[in-house]
């Protein structure tokens, strides 16, 4: 597959809108560490709600959403009642408490309730989460981008690709902070889901089936269970069963509670509000959007099941193989690749650059953020306490372009490590942010509904959640046992577990009363 003059042409066209839309959301310089980190609390609420809706997503999500629906049913669109649940509890409890601290990032609210030194562990847990998560879906959807660019995923192609995606991200947002991250996330979202779309309607159109007939072959497959099936009861706690309903209700809620309420990556979207009122207004929003959102990338996944794997209803000119050119594709990457028209197939490289995007946008600036506020503003002004504010916006502008060197270097990293090593550092990277949201939720928990704990409780806590739930890997248990490696338990039961061990460790610490000097430790 080459792309064509069409396909070039909208590619071309994506990225001269995204440069004027760079460089007219750039064109208001922050003047403080406020505006620049939390748009001094000015952005919109329908904007900053796409904002964190397009935070949610990612190039995989784009890319493995109808992978999810060509291999399975709709139950994984019901994981979004724990994500409601989730956002009630974020709304109730940390929203206000967000707002009355006036924090910039959330891991001050540690720093009043334990002092200095939970924030700056807790900002370091989070930190050391993002580089890992962050970086390898950097990797994923440069494995996409050199796939549709250049037709190879070669050492070259691949990180000619980081590097692209990485620059173009830092142009978009260096200079103006959140707010440039916020509206150009808006973009991204925009082109992603019109994308998605487009293909859903050609794919439809390609099948030459009414909707009857459509809906009859998902509700009796060849093979298998209904793939209408969205309610899904049955007690699995292995990981082929983390999207049924007990985990959704479980799971789904504490990973959604970590995602919208304690990783600054999303949260400081909200905090951009006018007050917790309307960040809350923003959040709910974002999460109704998601659903309508997953569910196109679900049904082009159904549709893919139709046409690859229902020859009495479509027969394809090729079947769907998991590899191109001897490498591993997903269901929708084959389809784009090998049946695609052209120009279709150019959009769809742009939505996963755009996609790509809107998540690395906001892990530069939210890393930036903690790295700044949490811990180089506290040093600083210990140091020199009539530092200007200009000074923290150069300072975030080079903690953007730093995040920016080590998040490309982590990508580069996982193309290298997946090509010469049997570990699966992939593995481990898209995960470890499950891993670090035990222990921050045990932290947040003993923070907001009772007294005990203290720094070194914190510390532990973290440290003890991020271990357990480490522990729980089979490639870690692979190393004591075989016996213990065949165990399968799904990651939302392990992030239950992670954060009931966090939570007791830390309520074991005795209370400390704080004076200003300890705060300063």
């Amino acid at each position: 597959m080459q792309l064509t003059l069409a396909d070039w042409s909208v590619f071309c066209g994506y990225f001269i809108v995204l440069t004027f839309a760079g460089w007219y959301f750039n064109q208001r310089k922050a003047g403080s560490s406020n505006d620049y980190f939390l748009a001094a609390n000015s952005m919109p609420v329908w904007v900053v709600a796409i904002s964190v809706l397009a935070t949610s997503q990612s190039a995989a999500t784009f890319l493995g959403g109808p992978d999810m629906g060509f291999r399975g049913n709709l139950s994984y669109l019901a994981t979004n009642i724990g994500a409601l649940i989730a956002t009630f509890i974020v709304i109730k409890f940390l929203l206000p408490r967000y707002y009355q601290l006036k924090v910039t990032t959330v891991y001050e609210l540690l720093e009043q309730r334990f002092g200095a030194s939970a924030k700056d562990h807790a900002g370091k847990m989070y930190l050391f989460g993002r580089v890992f998560a962050s970086g390898a879906r950097l990797y994923m959807a440069a494995l996409a981008v050199a796939m549709l660019l250049f037709n190879n995923i070669e050492a070259g192609s691949v990180v000619t690709a980081v590097i692209l995606l990485a620059l173009v991200g830092l142009a978009c947002t260096v200079m103006g902070g959140i707010r440039s991250v916020i509206y150009t996330d808006a973009l991204q979202c925009a082109v992603y889901v019109l994308a998605a779309l487009l293909v859903l309607g050609y794919l439809y159109n390609s099948l030459g089936l009414d909707f009857a007939t459509i809906q009859q072959a998902l509700s009796n497959p060849l093979q298998g269970e209904s793939k209408l099936l969205l309610f899904d009861w049955r007690l699995d706690i292995s990981s082929g069963g983390v999207f049924n309903m007990w985990s959704a209700l479980t799971g789904f809620v504490l990973l959604n509670i970590a995602a919208f309420g304690l990783d600054q990556d999303m949260t400081q979207r909200v905090l951009t509000c006018k007050d917790s009122k309307a960040g809350a207004r923003a959040l709910l929003s974002s999460a109704l959007l998601v659903i309508p959102v997953m569910l196109v990338f679900i049904l082009i996944g159904f549709l893919l099941h139709i046409f690859y794997q229902r020859p009495d209803l479509y027969q394809p000119l090729q079947g769907f193989a998991d590899s191109v050119s001897g490498e591993k594709v997903t269901v929708f990457m084959y389809y784009v690749l090998q049946e695609m028209p052209s120009g279709l197939r150019g959009l769809v490289v742009v939505g996963v650059i755009a996609a790509a995007l809107s998540t690395i946008t906001s892990g530069l600036n939210s890393m930036s953020s903690v790295l700044v506020a949490d811990m180089y503003k506290p040093w600083k002004m210990r140091r020199a306490p009539a530092t200007s504010e200009l000074h923290f916006v150069r300072a975030g502008q080079a903690g953007m372009l730093l995040t920016a060197v080590v998040l490309s270097a982590m990508a580069i990293l996982c193309f290298y490590w997946q090509q010469y090593s049997a570990m699966p550092l992939l593995a481990f990277a898209l995960s470890v942010m499950v891993f670090s949201y035990s222990g921050l939720l045990g932290v947040f928990f003993t923070a907001l509904f009772s007294r005990r704990g203290n720094r070194y409780s914190v510390t532990a806590a973290l440290l003890s959640g991020f271990a357990v739930t480490l522990c729980m890997q089979p490639y870690i248990l692979q190393q004591f046992s075989p016996t213990l490696a065949a165990i399968d338990l799904g990651f939302t039961w392990q992030l239950c577990l992670g954060c009931l061990v966090a939570t007791l460790v830390c309520l074991s610490g005795r209370p400390a009363q704080l004076s200003p000097a300890t705060r300063e430790q």
